[in-house]
């Protein structure tokens, strides 16, 4: 479990800031047929990213910080290099356009 969450997780790293720029404003992405909501605040310089595994209710919370990604999810403590994260490679999507 923790080889497929850490990547999809760490992708939300690497989140252009201006998408992030709204602060506890909650957030969802799928991942392996998993839901996670989210929500990121800004702590001094460093993005904190906290949020659930819908399905299974398993809590994980990342700091993001300059070149590392630490943190916990559930009880299983992570750290990776910003550098070892992939981007997401699949388009973004048009919801509504008028």
């Amino acid at each position: 479990m923790k080889n497929y969450i850490l990547p999809a997780l760490g992708l939300l790293a690497l989140a252009p800031t201006a998408a992030l720029a709204q602060d506890d404003a909650t957030k969802r992405f799928e991942h392996e047929g998993a839901t996670y909501s989210y929500t990121v605040t800004k702590v001094g310089d460093t993005r904190v990213i906290s949020g659930v595994e819908e399905r299974t209710g398993k809590p994980f919370t990342l700091r993001v910080g300059q070149h590392r990604v630490r943190g916990t999810v559930g009880s299983q403590q992570v750290s990776f290099a910003l550098r070892d994260v992939e981007p997401l490679v699949k388009p973004a999507a048009t919801l509504a356009s008028r």
